[in-house]
């Protein structure tokens, strides 16, 4: 049986943390920043940990990392 494949779309996307966790940059702050207040794009700016029924599916598009 062969080795199972990393989705490479999800490994340049999301990273493990060192306790095992996923994190991923906000989306929404490549344009239209104008639009935005200071506030909301500070926020954006922050990596987030994934939670609940995303984790699972995104665990499953990386096997080994």
């Amino acid at each position: 049986m062969g080795k199972m494949k990393t989705k490479r779309g999800a490994a340049k996307r999301f990273k493990r943390t060192g306790s095992g966790k996923l994190v991923h940059v906000s989306p929404g702050q490549n344009h239209a920043s104008m639009g935005k207040n200071n506030k909301r794009q500070r926020r954006l700016k922050q990596q987030k940990t994934l939670e609940g029924g995303s984790l699972k599916h995104i665990e499953t598009l990386m096997p080994y990392e």
